[in-house]
């Protein structure tokens, strides 16, 4: 829908009338011109800025509605690459070579082969001297979910699981009652 815009703040009769778009007059009705139509130059001037003040103000609203939706794109569009970089992050951690089950729940400590090897051990690098032809590369949580957590964002992670706990929780069931103070590092 294309929307032209007048963008003199003066505007001509001749101008006006066109922006104004007024009624056609029916020919089968006898009505007195004075009573039915506007009858001075001023009025319909007023009547085509109004118009175009109108046009200019909606064009600023749908402007701002925009901007909000587009918005919202761009952090879904972010939310979604987080989530399918945590993805891969955990299809390569679960790829990690590894002589025990693992079990949701529990801290493992992943360590580099010099051959390039990936592998989950029990043992913190605090717990176990390990070879020096070895790096360790961080340790994670295995979630409920299958997911890895970092031990660096497992405190974060807790309190956001608290929170969803508490609004399933919640005796009222409505959302004026949940809490959206989550601390976010």
């Amino acid at each position: 829908m294309k929307i032209s815009f007048i963008m003199d703040t003066q505007l001509t009769y001749e101008t006006a009338v066109k922006k104004a778009q007024l009624v056609e007059r029916n020919p089968q009705f006898q009505l007195d011109p004075m009573r039915v139509s506007m009858h001075d130059e001023t009025d319909i001037i007023n009547l085509a800025q109004q118009i175009q003040s109108a046009d200019k103000q909606l064009k600023n609203s749908t402007s701002q509605k925009l901007v909000v939706i587009l918005d919202q794109i761009k952090l879904l569009q972010a939310q979604a690459m987080d989530i399918l970089r945590e993805s891969n992050d955990s299809q390569a951690l679960h790829s990690a070579a590894c002589n025990f089950t693992k079990k949701p729940g529990h801290t493992y400590h992943l360590y580099q082969r010099s051959t390039g090897q990936n592998y989950f051990s029990m043992l913190s690098p605090e717990e176990w001297n390990h070879p020096a032809d070895q790096t360790f590369k961080g340790s994670y949580r295995l979630e409920y979910d299958l997911t890895w957590t970092p031990i660096d964002k497992i405190k974060e992670h807790d309190e956001k699981l608290k929170w969803v706990e508490q609004c399933m929780n919640s005796n009222s069931g409505t959302t004026a009652a949940i809490d959206f103070n989550i601390t976010n590092n």
